[in-house]
């Protein structure tokens, strides 16, 4: 049975000034798919309840870099972007970062959680192109369930890859993950509390659907209260 957990504190830092309603939404619900998947993930990985939540946190905010970029740049595929403009959407996680840091939300932790989460374990991310356990663990953990969610979603250039593909595809990416934490990742995919996730998912975007349609003549947009935790 799932249990809410709300997180009305964070609400309003999706409410971003010239941020478009569609990426507003897209973040909350990519948000809150990553929040749920780490939070598992990190409980599987044996870490402590305090260290589950703040993981939880970061996968909520981890993109919320991205809705300060201009000219609707949110839900552009890196692939199709010119140089310049794959630079400028690089600078999400320090975007994310800073925001965190100017609105006092989260702890050093979590922040750097944010801005790491993007890195890859062979040293080729980014911001910091740093490698392997100099990572903050949050942000390897954040690393692979955002590319997971990223391919179970939809999105505009193409429809959402079944479970099977995305981790075909992860697996040929598996340079990037440390390994340990892709390992774990793995087993909770094909286990039966991944799929009270997914339930608590289809729930979760029922409920954003909603919330756009009750602030559609109103702005800014509300996030509302998400779903983020099962119990």
């Amino acid at each position: 049975m799932a249990e809410i957990f709300k997180i009305d504190e964070y609400a309003p830092l999706f409410n971003i000034e010239g941020a478009f309603e569609e990426d507003i939404q897209d973040a909350m619900v990519h948000g809150c798919y990553v929040a749920n998947l780490a939070y598992r993930l990190a409980k599987k990985l044996g870490y402590d309840e305090e260290f589950c939540l703040k993981v939880m946190q970061a996968g909520m905010l981890h993109d919320i870099g991205k809705l300060r970029l201009e000219d609707g740049m949110y839900s552009r595929k890196e692939d199709l972007l010119k140089a310049d403009e794959m630079k400028y959407v690089r600078m999400h996680p320090t975007l994310g970062y800073e925001l965190l840091c100017e609105k006092k939300i989260g702890d050093n932790e979590i922040r750097q959680s944010v801005f790491h989460h993007h890195e890859n374990f062979d040293g080729s991310g980014y911001p910091d192109n740093i490698s392997g356990e100099d990572i903050p663990v949050g942000a390897r953990i954040l690393r692979v369930c955002d590319v997971y969610s990223a391919l179970v979603s939809d999105r505009h250039y193409r429809e959402a890859y079944d479970k099977d593909t995305a981790i075909t595809f992860m697996i040929e990416e598996v340079k990037n993950f440390d390994m340990r934490i892709f390992l774990a990742l793995m087993e909770l995919l094909h286990s039966d509390e991944f799929y009270e996730m997914e339930q608590l998912g289809e729930m979760m975007k029922n409920q954003v659907e909603i919330q756009k349609e009750k602030s559609a003549n109103s702005q800014p947009a509300v996030a509302g209260r998400l779903a983020t935790r099962l119990a």
